[in-house]
């Protein structure tokens, strides 16, 4: 049983290392199971199609990343929201770890890769309707956490938007097409202007 459940736990690291340099599309099963280094039999024994390996590895990055985020938005490691990390403070944190995590990959294998989400996104949202929808909710609930954040500076007077959620799907799109860039141009410093444009479109008071 515990080989059988490292079978599937190679396959799913496997996975999702491909996905992320390579996309959805160039790969097959075939490839899959030979960098895992199991027998094609004992991929269908975990999942039903390549699909399902995708929503599996889909779920396992937005559970590390759900947790990232819910670490740097709430102030977790910088002494908490309530003993004194500002909304604002906390939401320039998270395009400086996502700067600093784009530039770490960078450095070890030559490549921006990007964000796996919005990879899948462009690459699959007309393919797959499961996947497509899956996204969706992830990054409804990525607008979610950060509109909690906008409506603390909100109500601080920090920022000058009416409608929080609208501001934070706004801030999440620049985060995502500035990681796109990035990756578009292999070149970390596309994500630098996140966070002047972000006080922008939040119509933030000048420091």
């Amino acid at each position: 049983m515990g080989r059988t459940s490292d079978a599937g736990e190679k396959i799913l690291a496997v996975g999702r290392s491909l996905f992320e340099a390579r996309g959805y599309s160039a790969l097959g099963v075939a490839e899959i199971c030979k960098a895992a280094g199991v027998p094609k039999g004992s991929f269908y024994y975990f999942y039903a199609s390549k699909e399902a390996l995708a929503l599996a590895v889909v779920d396992a990055h937005w559970a590390d990343q759900r947790r990232e985020w819910t670490r740097i938005l709430s102030g977790g490691g910088d002494g908490g929201a309530a003993g004194g990390a500002q909304p604002l403070d906390r939401l320039r944190k998270l395009f400086e770890e996502t700067e600093a995590g784009q530039h770490a990959v960078q450095q070890g294998c030559g490549t921006v890769l990007g964000c796996l989400f919005g990879n899948l996104s462009l690459e699959m949202s007309n393919q797959t309707e499961a996947v497509r929808a899956r996204l969706q909710e992830i990054f409804d609930a990525q607008v979610e956490m950060v509109a909690e954040v906008v409506g603390e500076a909100r109500d601080r007077g920090d920022v000058t938007v009416t409608d929080s959620r609208e501001a934070a799907r706004s801030v999440v799109a620049q985060l995502e097409g500035q990681v796109m860039f990035a990756k578009l141009y292999n070149n970390t410093r596309r994500l630098s202007p996140l966070w002047a444009n972000c006080l922008a479109l939040l119509g933030a008071r000048a420091a």
